[in-house]
């Protein structure tokens, strides 16, 4: 009887060890499966390199992902789409793409639409935006925009820290012409005076700089009403198949976060993007004034960030920017969107 649960105990654990030992190999095979990982970025560069701001040039100009990933054999594609969002959700929806660098908006549009994507962490938050008028139009608040014509690219995040401005003021995009124009189209309708105004980024700080543009009201005069967030989603299919690689690219990517969010690296960063996206620097230095790294660039999905990520996704229904509003705790990809952080 004791040699009978002897022999039954050694093949229990010869069977257990061989399952560990086919397990271990079924998800070598999967990564050795990967031969490249494809990841698409809105390009913001006015020049001819390219710029997704953030953690994404620092990952780029620091190799981080190359180097974590070169062990497997595994090449990193990146992919800048000066259509923003609406044309990553497209690349998403074809399987053109595995991770996609995002504001909230294009995110949660593509969520809404059924899109099969995973919230896996924060890029930045509380980005500030601005109005940019024509000199001299009289336009010193969101309650003078009423009736005039204003530049916004629609579909993106900006579109959504737009309405969620207008929204603190009482007003919507009822209450103005919205005339619908890329970043760098706004920029150059601004300045010809073909609108009366354009909301965006510290694109528009260029044109005050020249005497193009006067910069009456920010998300920060607004007390942060319609200040952007980001986001890093992965395909459903990616993630699901390759977990492990999810987790190391969410590690590697901490390295970028932990640079960029110490302020000693504040003029290396500048120097970077400026440099990147043929900004003066001392654009983005006023862009970045009174603003801590440390507090834009945190990649923790944390309550506070993902309590705006539902503010954005219910004042998106309320717009009716999406048609089937969600729960974003229902987005986080479990035990990937933490890991290593």
């Amino acid at each position: 009887m004791k040699t009978l649960f002897n022999g039954r105990l050694t093949r229990l654990f010869a069977s257990t060890a061989l399952a560990g030992v086919l397990g271990c190999l079924s998800l070598t095979a999967a990564a050795a499966e990967v031969k490249e990982i494809r990841i698409a970025v809105p390009d913001l560069s006015a020049g001819t390199q390219h710029s997704g701001g953030g953690v994404v040039d620092v990952l780029r100009s620091q190799q981080i992902l190359e180097k974590a990933f070169a062990d497997q054999g595994i090449k990193i594609q990146w992919n800048f789409f000066k259509g923003a969002g609406p044309v990553i959700n497209e690349a998403i929806a074809n399987g053109q793409v595995d991770f996609a660098y995002l504001g909230d908006l294009a995110a949660i549009i593509g969520k809404s639409n059924g899109l099969d994507t995973r919230l896996l962490s924060a890029t930045a938050r509380g980005i500030k935006q601005y109005l940019g008028v024509v000199p001299g139009s009289g336009i010193n608040s969101l309650q003078d925009l009423k009736g005039k014509r204003v530049a916004v690219f629609r579909g993106t995040a900006c579109q959504l820290s737009f309405d969620a401005a207008l929204a603190s003021q009482g007003l919507s995009e009822k209450d103005i012409k919205v005339i619908n124009l890329d970043f760098s189209a706004a920029v150059a309708a601004l300045a010809a005076k073909q609108v009366d105004a354009s909301w965006g980024g510290s694109n528009l700080t260029a044109l005050q700089a020249k005497g193009l543009a006067e910069l009456p009201v920010t998300t920060r005069t607004l007390g942060g009403a319609g200040s952007i967030q980001s986001v890093l989603l992965g395909s459903g299919a990616f993630v699901d198949a390759h977990p492990e690689l999810v987790a190391k690219l969410l590690k590697a990517q901490q390295q970028a976060v932990d640079w960029l969010t110490q302020e000693s690296n504040r003029d290396a960063y500048v120097q970077l993007v400026s440099g990147l996206a043929s900004y003066p620097q001392l654009i983005l230095q006023q862009d970045l004034k009174d603003e801590k790294l440390s507090e834009i660039f945190p990649s923790q999905l944390d309550p506070v960030f993902l309590g705006k990520l539902q503010d954005s996704v219910d004042l998106a229904a309320q717009q009716k920017l999406i048609r089937k509003p969600f729960k974003v705790a229902d987005w986080v990809a479990p035990n990937l969107a933490a890991a290593g952080l």
